[in-house]
């Protein structure tokens, strides 16, 4: 278990703009941050973070919480595990009791993979670093290789001993069930032939250097390795094999150690394999992350995508290499990304050409040959269409479906111009082409909105329906967010007190006092014998207002750590709400919205004597329904309806409302 104080402390330094930042880009917006949703596939922001408040808020999924919960959600960490990577990011000490075998127990399935990932790193890389065979043969590798000592360290690079089964029994040593070495693909299991009852296990990777795969936040989820030896019966590069906690459609390698870059530098490298990434960071680039071999995926890209809108994708000098690559950049299109292409010459690759050119050369050189991707794909297709008139009509119609990905219409109208130019073909027929080609969507579209249109007039002919706005769901909400903003602001009061005049007659007089907000809160409510009705706004109501009585230095943050998540989610979504205004930018139409702590007494006061005008109304309408029925004596029923009357204009008086 970790100690309080370490949890205190963890969330007292912890700036959530910060850490949200080393997954998503944010950019500032008045007061707060926002960006693309990390959770869903959006090209407009919905992603809101206060650091204010110290809360996000994603409006396009629904999602909202704190900084741990923001790891949980997105990093999918346990709360322990969200403690320990803030703790160790802001170089907090952790302070921990040993848990006990019923904890160790208890830890879930995800993690005990996980627990499994990061031992087998550490063990590859022992083995590499304090083994003779290591050393002679992985290590070997990545010295001809021209990687440094502190770059085997960076990248946690490894070696698997060549036996059969060395890492599994060392695994299974250490007290590490064989049913998680086998869901991580770490360990095969096979039945023995010659007893059913038995097992036989293999090391995936033997005598193979390791490269784990990280997560964006720093997570061993599998590995590749590569062998060493000239065995044609066995694949080159092997990687773990699909699992809980490893997707390799949805992962890049070298996102944990690229993302800051590519945020800083609003541009990433997209290169094919491991070693092309260790060499370009190691010369100094680290705006660099791979696909792994794997054709690139629409999951990887929003990857990217969170992080900056601009892509290079840097090619081998092969021309098979690039015609294969190339259709990668269609995706990154549709995703309304920009592209650039940069092919390195024959025989290099980003690996070798970083490795042989000092940083300078190798900067000038991106920037040099950089290419715009219509350019690039025209030039290239060009070559190689030639003289033949058949070819290159098959260029043209390749490069306008390329443009036709674009989602930015004035985007596909200047790659056409530019297509146009390139080709020598004019823009009407590219136009016409383009035209054609997006027919079927436009025909899909078109039946779309002739269903639509038809359950429209379905719709029409049955009576309308109109959601209703729940009056006290969003009074006990504003109450709650008065208490979690101003709990403790204290503020003049004015209150109607019923006084004895010069004649002797009773009339209302103004009457001002000092208050915190809570207490006029509290008080306000208790006078009332009002019970908030939400399940959730009574459970935060209850803690918040025990909170604020003990503690005179109320925050958010700190209040937050002794909640559930789903509490925390709560929060987020009260405090949230009204800051998804601010993602149209209203400033920009000239519209200035009144800033929320203009008039906290006023708010207060109205809010609660709304609700108290709202729940009589609701009594009264009880109180009439039982004297509908035209039987027995209804006098203290109409007595009591009148008493509430009363009370309705005086409330009313006090909120400046005319009544009929």
């Amino acid at each position: 278990m970790i100690s309080k104080s370490t949890i205190d402390q963890v969330y007292e330094t912890a700036r959530l703009e910060e850490v949200i930042g080393d997954f998503v880009q944010l950019k500032k917006s008045g007061s707060n941050f926002k960006g693309l949703s990390p959770f869903s596939d959006e090209r407009t922001p919905s992603f809101m973070v206060s650091p204010v408040k110290q809360i996000w808020k994603d409006f396009s999924s629904g999602k909202g919480g704190n900084v741990v919960a923001f790891l949980m959600e997105h990093e999918h960490f346990t709360y322990p595990e969200a403690i320990k990577y803030l703790a160790k990011k802001y170089n907090i000490e952790v302070e921990e009791t040993e848990r006990s075998d019923e904890q160790k127990e208890a830890a879930n399935e995800r993690e005990s993979m996980y627990l499994v990932s990061e031992f087998a790193q550490k063990h590859f890389a022992e083995m590499l670093l304090e083994t003779e065979l290591g050393k002679a043969i992985g290590l070997s590798y990545f010295k001809e290789r021209g990687f440094t000592d502190e770059t085997i360290a960076k990248f946690s690079l490894g070696y698997c001993l060549d036996q059969w089964d060395g890492f599994t029994k060392a695994a299974l040593e250490k007290g590490y069930r064989l049913e998680y070495l086998e869901k991580t693909g770490l360990t095969i299991v096979k039945e023995d032939g010659q007893d059913a009852t038995k097992k036989k296990t293999f090391d995936r990777f033997k005598a193979r250097v390791m490269f784990p795969i990280h997560s964006m936040s720093g997570r061993v989820l599998g590995f590749g390795g590569r062998i060493l030896t000239n065995d044609k019966r066995a694949a080159k590069y092997l990687n773990s094999p699909e699992s809980d906690i490893y997707h390799k459609s949805k992962v890049l390698y070298g996102i944990y150690y690229a993302k800051q870059a590519i945020a800083k530098e609003d541009n990433c490298y997209l290169v094919e394999g491991y070693t092309d990434v260790i060499q370009f960071y190691q010369r100094g680039i680290h705006n660099v992350v791979s696909s792994s071999g794997t054709a690139l995926t629409p999951e990887q890209i929003r990857l990217i995508n969170r992080l900056t809108k601009n892509i290079t994708v840097l090619f081998d000098g092969d021309a098979a290499g690039l015609r294969a690559s190339l259709r990668g950049i269609d995706l990154i299109l549709e995703q309304g990304m920009n592209v650039k292409v940069c092919s390195f010459p024959e025989g290099e690759d980003p690996d070798s050409f970083s490795k042989n050119n000092e940083l300078e050369t190798v900067v000038a050189y991106l920037e040099e040959n950089s290419k715009d991707f219509i350019q690039f794909k025209a030039n290239l297709l060009a070559e190689e269409a030639a003289n033949d008139p058949i070819k290159r009509a098959d260029t043209v119609r390749d490069i306008v479906n390329s443009i036709s990905k674009i989602p930015d219409a004035i985007k596909r109208e200047i790659y056409i111009q530019e297509c146009a130019h390139i080709m020598k073909v004019s823009e009407g027929v590219l136009f016409s082409t383009l035209a054609q080609i997006g027919k079927k969507e436009l025909s899909d579209a078109s039946k779309k909105t002739t269903q639509t249109q038809q359950k429209a007039f379905e719709v029409v002919k049955s009576e309308p329906t109109v959601e209703k706005v729940d009056v006290q769901y969003e009074l006990e909400r504003k109450i709650i967010e008065m208490l979690l903003l101003y709990g403790l602001k204290e503020e003049s009061f004015e209150d109607l007190v019923l006084k004895e005049n010069e004649s002797g007659d009773l009339e209302l007089e103004p009457e001002s006092f000092e208050a915190k907000v809570y207490e006029k809160v509290f008080l306000d409510l208790q006078e009332d014998e009002i019970e908030l009705a939400n399940e959730h706004f009574r459970e935060i109501y209850t803690k918040l207002i025990e909170e604020l009585n003990a503690n005179e230095k109320f925050s958010i943050n700190s209040f937050m750590t002794g909640l559930d998540q789903e509490m925390i989610s709560q929060i987020s979504t009260i405090l949230m709400e009204e800051e998804k205004y601010t993602l149209h930018n209203w400033e920009r139409k000239d519209i200035y919205p009144k800033e929320k702590d203009a008039g906290i007494a006023q708010l207060v006061s109205e809010t609660i004597l709304t609700l108290r005008c709202f729940l009589i109304k609701k009594r009264m309408a009880v109180l009439q329904k039982d004297t509908e029925d035209g039987q027995g004596d209804h006098r203290e029923t109409l007595e009591e309806i009148m008493n509430y009357i009363s009370l309705n204009k005086l409330l009313n008086k006090k909120l400046n409302r005319v009544l009929s």
